[in-house]
Formats: C-alpha cells, sequence, structure tokens
C-alpha cells in the first residue's frame, strides 16, 4: 500500500511545503531570455513542464513508513509546543551555558538513550498504528489475537535495524525476524505471514538496545581525533571524536564539540564519507575540506562539497561557506549562509535576521571535490530559499546580502590542485562591486607613485597605512583570526587521522 500523489498533497499541510515535495521535479532555467530582478528579490521559482508533473504525479510513498515518519515527530514535541508560543531563541530567561563550566541542559537530539526510551515507551502504541483495521477491537486497540502483517514488519525497518551476534552485519527489521531461531520468539506464521502481536512486541522489547554507533558511543568510546589547533581558546572542554568503521554499510561519525576561540583545519580521509556533527562551538574559524551545526556562536565554519545536506540549527551570528546538495536551517538568528547549492535552501521555523549571498572562495582540489560528490555549478538556487512551515511564512525573516556588504573569502592554506577561482563565478551586481574596489586601489597606488615621496615619507605613509590596517584588525576581530594562523612549533607533530 502506497501513498499516491494526490494523497500525500493533501497531507501537506501548507503551499511551501507541497513545493518542497515537488521541489526534485522542478526544470531548469532557460538560459538567455529572463528579465533582470531588482537587487535583493529573489529568483523566481522554475515552473514544472508537462514531463516533470506528469513524473510528479506517478511519486509515492509506502504509507506505513510515512505513519511512522509522522508518529516519530512526537519525540520533539515539547520544542513544538514552544515555536507554537512564539517563545523567541535565545530564550531571554535562560543564559547561555558557559563554555568554561558545565551544561546543566540535556540535548535530547544526542541522547541515544532518550531515543531508545521513546521507541520502548510509545512501542505498543507504534505497533498498533500498522495493524490492519480488523486487528483492532471496538476501541480501536489491539489484542492478545491481533496478528502484524509481514509489511508492517518491513515499515518498521524505517526505525528499527540490527546484527546478528557479533557478525558486525546491519540488518534491517524484517530480513532479522525472518531468521528461523527467532520465530518461536517472534510468533512467525510462515502460511499467513504474520507475526504475533504479543510476541512480536515482547520480541522487540528483549533485543532493543541504544545505537552503539551513534552520538553517545561516539563521544564516551569513540576515537579522539588529536587535530592540530591554534588559537587563544581554552581546549580543556574541546572534543573531537569519530566512530570506529566497525560497519561498512555505516558511515562514520565525526563530532566537534566545544571549540572555543580556536582555528581548526582539516582535510582527512577520515571525513570522507562521514556525518560530520559541530555542536557548542564559540568564536572559532573551522575548516573542513572533506553536516549538523548545533548551538554555535559567533564562528565561521567553511565546508568542502557535502554531499547530501547541511543543517544548521539553534546557531548565532554564525558564517557558513559550503558547496551541498540541500541546505536547512532553524532557529538561527543572524546567520549568513554563502552557498552553491542545487536545491532551495529549506527555511525551518524560528529563523531571524538570515542572509543570503553567493558562494565566494575556492580551494586548489575543490572542483575536483565536487565532482568526487556529484555536485556541479549550475543549477545553483542559492538566492531562491524557500519558507517551509507556517511560522517562518514572513518573508522578513531572510534578505540576499546586500553587494555593498560583499567581500570574497580566502582560505588560507595552501595544496595542490587546478582550481585557481570560485567555480561558476559570481553574479554580476557582485562582481561589478569587487571591480569597482579593485579601481579604488588601483587609484590608490597611482597616487602615491604621482606624490613621488622621498625614502622618509614612504617609510612614514607604510606605517600610519600598518597601524590603521592594525586598528581594523583589533576592531573586527579579525586579529583573532590571523594569529590563529600561524603554524604550530616545529616539534608538535599532528596526529593523524
Amino acid at each position: 500500500l502506497r501513498l499516491r500523489w494526490a494523497e500525500a498533497e493533501a497531507a501537506c499541510t501548507t503551499a511551501e511545503e507541497l513545493e518542497w515535495e515537488r521541489r526534485k521535479a522542478r526544470a531548469r532555467p532557460k538560459a538567455g531570455g529572463a528579465r533582470a530582478r531588482p537587487k535583493g528579490e529573489p529568483r523566481a521559482r522554475p515552473r514544472l513542464t508537462l514531463l516533470c508533473l506528469s513524473r510528479a504525479l506517478q511519486l509515492s510513498v509506502d504509507t506505513l513508513q510515512f505513519l511512522l515518519f509522522l508518529y516519530v515527530q512526537q519525540f520533539h514535541n515539547v520544542s513544538l509546543r514552544r515555536s507554537l508560543l512564539g517563545d523567541e531563541w535565545p530564550s531571554p530567561r535562560t543564559k547561555s551555558p558557559s563554555l568554561s563550566g558545565k551544561s546543566g541542559t540535556k540535548n535530547k537530539n544526542w541522547d541515544d538513550q532518550e531515543h531508545l526510551a521513546f521507541v520502548q515507551s510509545h512501542l505498543l502504541d507504534i505497533l498498533e498504528l500498522l495493524l490492519e483495521p480488523e486487528q483492532l477491537s471496538a476501541s480501536s486497540h489491539s489484542s492478545c489475537s491481533s496478528l502484524v502483517s509481514f509489511e508492517a514488519v518491513c515499515a518498521l525497518s524505517f526505525l528499527l535495524e540490527g546484527t546478528v551476534g557479533n557478525s558486525g552485519t546491519v540488518r534491517p527489521l524484517h530480513k532479522l525476524a525472518l531468521r528461523q531461531p527467532c520465530h518461536d520468539h517472534n510468533g512467525y506464521s510462515k502460511g499467513s505471514r504474520t507475526f504475533s502481536l504479543p510476541k512480536l512486541e515482547s520480541w522487540l522489547r528483549s533485543s532493543l538496545t541504544a545505537n552503539p554507533l551513534g552520538i553517545t558511543v561516539c563521544l564516551k568510546a569513540g576515537r579522539k581525533l588529536a587535530w592540530a589547533h591554534q588559537g587563544e581558546g581554552t581546549t580543556r572542554r574541546l572534543r573531537i571524536a569519530c566512530s570506529a568503521r566497525v560497519v561498512p554499510e555505516v558511515s562514520p561519525l565525526v563530532i566537534m564539540s566545544h571549540v572555543y576561540m580556536q582555528t581548526l583545519a582539516k582535510s582527512s580521509d577520515t571525513l570522507v564519507g562521514a556525518h560530520v556533527r559541530i555542536s557548542r562551538c564559540n568564536e572559532s574559524f573551522i575548516y573542513l575540506l572533506s553536516v549538523t551545526i548545533e548551538k554555535c556562536r559567533n564562528s565561521t565554519v567553511v565546508l568542502g562539497p557535502v554531499e547530501v545536506s547541511v543543517h544548521v540549527q539553534s546557531c548565532e551570528n554564525v558564517k557558513v561557506i559550503a558547496v551541498c546538495h540541500r541546505l536547512s536551517l532553524s532557529s538561527t538568528k543572524g546567520c549568513t549562509f554563502h552557498t552553491l547549492t542545487p536545491t532551495q535552501p529549506l527555511i525551518l521555523s524560528g529563523n531571524l535576521a538570515v542572509s543570503f549571498a553567493p558562494f565566494h572562495t575556492h580551494y586548489p582540489m575543490l572542483e575536483d571535490h565536487m565532482a568526487q560528490v556529484g555536485l556541479a555549478t549550475l543549477p545553483n538556487y542559492w538566492d531562491s530559499p524557500m519558507l517551509v512551515c507556517k511560522d517562518s511564512g514572513d518573508t522578513s525573516v531572510f534578505r540576499l546580502l546586500p553587494p555593498s556588504d560583499f567581500y570574497t573569502f580566502v582560505i588560507p592554506f595552501e595544496m595542490e590542485g587546478d582550481t585557481t577561482e570560485t567555480p561558476g563565478g559570481l553574479p554580476p551586481e557582485y562582481q561589478e562591486v569587487l571591480r569597482q574596489r579593485e579601481q579604488k586601489v588601483q587609484v590608490w597606488e597611482r597616487m602615491v607613485k604621482k606624490a613621488e615621496l622621498n625614502r622618509d615619507q614612504r617609510k612614514q605613509l607604510q606605517t600610519v597605512v600598518k597601524n590603521k590596517f592594525y586598528e581594523w584588525l583589533v576592531q573586527t576581530g579579525n586579529r583573532q583570526q590571523l594569529d590563529s594562523l600561524v603554524p604550530p612549533a616545529l616539534g608538535c607533530k599532528q596526529a593523524a587521522g
């Protein structure tokens, strides 16, 4: 049983959500002939062609999996209620946890035990949700004779998977349930291809355990990564860990937490194909040339091409520079996103003062890395964000960065490669601003040359310019970034990984 396109449309609560479901069916805009749009106006959304619409009408989702997806959203029901009440973020009633002390708050998203507890406490409800109507009583509840279909157990594989003993091979739940030794425990009948609900529930409860490859285990028992970092901030609480590659089917997890007033740069095989989570970083500059970014403040994060998605949540005054397949953000304040992406950035709930700007940097291996993850320079929808949730319907929550505020970004590291400029170039209005600034520099150089200063005068002028530049570095906070780029002492070798 699958949910057809028309039914999926009815399940969407807003026009934005409907457009989100259709986004993969969009046709690319035709080259040439497009009208010039006023500065700051988001690009018009491309229209669906008849062929794309026909393909969209053929799309469907597994109904039972869709029900499970909706049900597990209850895991975040507390934060959803807060958003409906309109509480601002950060809350004026709670201060941000100290970076030098222990945090008194507990993040459910990070806690695999919370995930396990949620499934265990709602397991019977989940199973009843998947039952056929004739297996329910008049009160819409199960009985001791209720049977769970094989299709329902297949849908449960959306949430549950596991291993047999210490084999190290991860299998979906329905394949584990069909193993002959498990039939007596889960009540499987080959004739009817059904499971006894009481036995299946008992078998699942006795077998369920927290994710052995999740965040909690990674922080406690994962391999600690001694990546080199420079800066004047404390490293007492800094943690960088990687889960072991013990299961080939599961991407490794890399966690970076509590990076404070540091510059950290890494291009490593550890990052290839990994899910990277950056959390609770403050006043730092992070370069990952290989992501969930959560609860970070006053920091710059530079990412190499990301094959799947970058999700930014609960961050304040963070700049993200990335080439990625998809960007989404929720509960952010004053953040700026310089992106190259083939899909529209998704603005979820709780965002304020968001700025979008074109991708504006490069490094020698950038185009090679983009090719490896299947990303190109076109299409690029950095300037067409989509407001997804009802409470984010106010277009004033975001803006396109004015060209007058635009500056290119230099990745301050050397490596071999062929990329020498920003892939795809810059939009004309931003390129024009850079050209005008370059002209001003040339005019200044000609003025100095025509002044025919003697040696002492040139030295005095250089001193004045140097002092003014130093004052600007201090006022803007860029001095910390430059100081932290000083290479470590020769005797300090960076650990592998």
